[in-house]
């Protein structure tokens, strides 16, 4: 039974456990966000190990229910799974304490990246260190991906769906929302009615959509209004992107690059793939890579004090939409998860979501291995094509350390990404 309160969301997922202590989720959900490198998959993974294995916050199926739930979402699907995890424990105040620390540390390590930037242009040294933070990520994210699909292809048909996801977002390059849908009119085809939900239909968020929306968009018409007419154009800029974004930020950087590089002209195409890079070697959602820009763009328009104003415009525009999505749609999900057919769509897109992580680990592990990566086209084929002289063996080698330390000695995930940053940064002055 689960204890619910209209107002700010269910306090826990059983009646006769008392949902944590703010203080408690600040120190779980601060070490998720500190911990939080590698893109999606592995920040899915870290939000499992931490919020259904370790602590019983959240049960197994409701964790899989949310996430499928994100997937369908625009924004960074991991940010919006932590915000749903700290609302489903202690409503709209655990899903902003819960979503605003998964993104803040990164945010500040992008803050200290640009300030580093502008002085030196490049940080061999804060790369070598991260390379060995990805080389690490490597090997969590290939763990996490085989409990993932333990966990959730329980059937043939869970496999067979997965597997067709993974081909056609690998392969086919089949849009991610295409994918998404897809699965669920499977799911919902083949599964009979049957019988009506047992939980009542919330009362349509009016209020709440409405009290986020003006929270997002305002100061945005301000700026527009009153403000740096830069500050304006980032912001709706981020904004508008938050809107597209599904799947990952993958899904739009190229759409990003053509826009602030030919459109905009606020940087150049060298300065958008450094802003790439140091995005992602950062803990948080890649799209941070925003953050990045933004200031990065006013800091060679104004200097220090517009940049800093533009990184938290652009934070602004980025993540207060999650908040609107998630607070939104959350009341939602056990209504439907309750309705035979809904579920079982959800279901089809867990299923798929596991093929469209394996697609992302490969790519994100075929970038951290091979410096140069190519796309080989066929008709409608289009494959990665790593080019075999531009092969990393320290890379190798520092995923092969990561691979003992955290499958064989069974070391612990944070103890790992710690070394093995040390161990990248030691290679520098190799």
């Amino acid at each position: 039974m689960t204890v619910k309160n209209s107002a700010s969301g269910p306090l826990s997922d059983s009646a006769t456990t008392a949902p944590p202590a703010l203080a408690e989720m600040a120190r779980v959900f601060g070490r998720i966000g500190l911990l939080s490198f590698g893109g999606p998959a592995a920040q899915i993974a870290l939000m499992h190990r931490e919020l259904v294995e370790t602590r019983p916050w959240l049960d197994e199926q409701t964790y899989l229910r949310a996430l499928s739930l994100c997937m369908l979402l625009p924004g960074p699907e991991a940010m919006q799974l932590a915000t749903y995890a700290g609302w489903r424990l202690r409503g709209v105040t655990g899903g902003l304490l819960a979503g605003a620390l998964f993104v803040l540390p990164g945010a500040l390590v992008i803050a200290a990246l640009v300030a580093v930037y502008v002085q030196v242009g490049s940080v061999p040294l804060v790369q070598a260190g991260f390379l060995g933070i990805k080389a690490a990520v490597i090997v969590i994210v290939i763990e996490a991906l085989r409990k993932l699909a333990a966990r959730t292809l329980k059937t043939p048909a869970a496999w067979i769906l997965a597997g067709l996801a993974f081909v056609a977002i690998f392969a086919l390059s089949l849009p991610f929302p295409l994918i998404v849908l897809a699965a669920a009119l499977w799911g919902f085809a083949r599964t009979a009615p049957g019988a009506r939900a047992q939980t009542a239909l919330p009362r349509p968020p009016y209020r709440s959509a409405a009290l986020w929306l003006t929270l997002w968009l305002g100061p945005l018409l301000l700026l527009e209004r009153f403000g740096a007419p830069l500050l304006a154009d980032i912001g709706w800029f981020m904004a508008k992107l938050a809107v597209v974004t599904f799947g990952g930020a993958y899904a739009v950087l190229a759409y990003m690059t053509q826009t602030v590089v030919d459109q905009y002209h606020w940087i150049t195409t060298a300065q958008m793939i450094d802003a790439l890079g140091l995005a992602e070697t950062t803990p948080g959602p890649l799209i941070l890579v925003t953050q990045f820009v933004a200031m990065l763009s006013a800091y060679l328009d104004g200097g220090a004090s517009l940049a800093a104003l533009a990184g938290l415009v652009a934070l602004w525009a980025t993540f207060v939409p999650c908040f609107l999505w998630i607070f939104t749609a959350a009341p939602y999900l056990d209504h439907i998860a309750g309705r035979p057919r809904p579920a079982a769509a959800l279901a089809a897109i867990t299923a798929a979501v596991v093929g469209v992580i394996l697609n992302l680990s490969l790519w994100f592990a075929l970038h951290v291995l091979f410096s140069d990566v190519s796309v080989l086209r066929a008709g409608p084929v289009s494959l990665p094509a790593p080019q075999l002289s531009s092969f990393d063996p320290l890379a190798l080698a520092l995923a092969a350390l990561a691979a003992v330390w955290l499958i064989l000695l069974r070391r612990g995930m944070g103890e790992t990404v710690l070394l093995l940053a040390l161990a990248g940064a030691g290679s520098h002055f190799l």
